[in-house]
């Protein structure tokens, strides 16, 4: 399958979740790194990406993004969101703190009406430095595919120790102020819609009671081959308990 490479800062491009969003890799270019190795990843498997081991620092991201923010704003460019994603995990970039804070203050110079998001897998939120980072973001966007540690091993495929129970935790010094992100798919041997695989998520979601929850499923070619979206109206359907208690859902197919 073909595998995303993207500069350090890229587009705007369109996002059906964030609308216009100049987008941030603080990844290799021309690779990828990231400690989980999900099986619907659109990057592709990690072992295809290992050619590049280089991450830019934060004086690489502050000339980058100085400079297409003010490209952007002298050409007219709208930019609903600041996005950081690229190839893998955010967050493994050692600068992330800092860089966070660079983005921030380059945002109020150049587009002060736009979001800052952060799609991250949340694996790292035990770290005080990278927590407290995305605590200042408009948009901490926090993934969370399975209620349970065997099903993340399945879908998501850690790298290393990971428990959701743990990963729960640490969701939970958020106090809501975040964005919830779950992946509904299935393969031949699990299924998100499954009474057991529905309920314990829901049970989370209680728990946490994040400010809004995004269910999307797959829009692109995945690295495993016998995987089964679902379609807006099946999500709608299975979230529906959850709306009528209350809950912000955002269904994306």
């Amino acid at each position: 399958m073909s595998m995303m490479r993207e500069e350090i800062v890229f587009g705007p491009i369109y996002s059906r979740r964030l609308g216009s969003s100049l987008g941030i890799n603080l990844l290799p270019e021309k690779g990828k790194l990231c400690n989980f190795d999900c099986i619907y990843c659109e990057c592709g498997w990690n072992a295809d990406g290992r050619e590049d081991r280089h991450i830019p620092d934060a004086e690489a991201l502050r000339v980058a993004l100085d400079a297409k923010l003010r490209e952007c704003r002298e050409s007219g460019a709208a930019i609903d969101s600041i996005t950081f994603s690229g190839d893998g995990e955010p967050t493994l970039n050692p600068d992330f703190a800092e860089i966070i804070d660079i983005t921030i203050a380059l945002r109020d110079r150049y587009y002060p009406d736009a979001r800052v998001s952060v799609l991250t897998n949340a694996t790292r939120l035990h770290r005080d430095s990278v927590r407290e980072a995305l605590m200042k973001v408009d948009n901490p966007i926090l993934k969370l595919d399975a209620p349970t540690t065997r099903l993340a091993e399945k879908i998501n495929c850690p790298q290393g120790d990971y428990e959701v129970a743990r990963v729960v935790e640490d969701m939970k010094l958020f106090n809501g102020d975040f964005v919830l992100q779950t992946m509904f798919l299935r393969s031949s041997d699990f299924d998100s819609s499954s009474p057991e695989v529905l309920e314990g998520w829901m049970d989370i979601v209680r728990d946490l009671r994040p400010r809004e929850i995004m269910v999307y499923t797959i829009a692109r070619p995945t690295p495993q081959k016998d995987l089964q979206k679902f379609t807006e109206a099946q999500m709608r359907t299975l979230v529906q308990p959850l709306v009528d208690e209350g809950f912000n859902i955002k269904i994306y197919e």
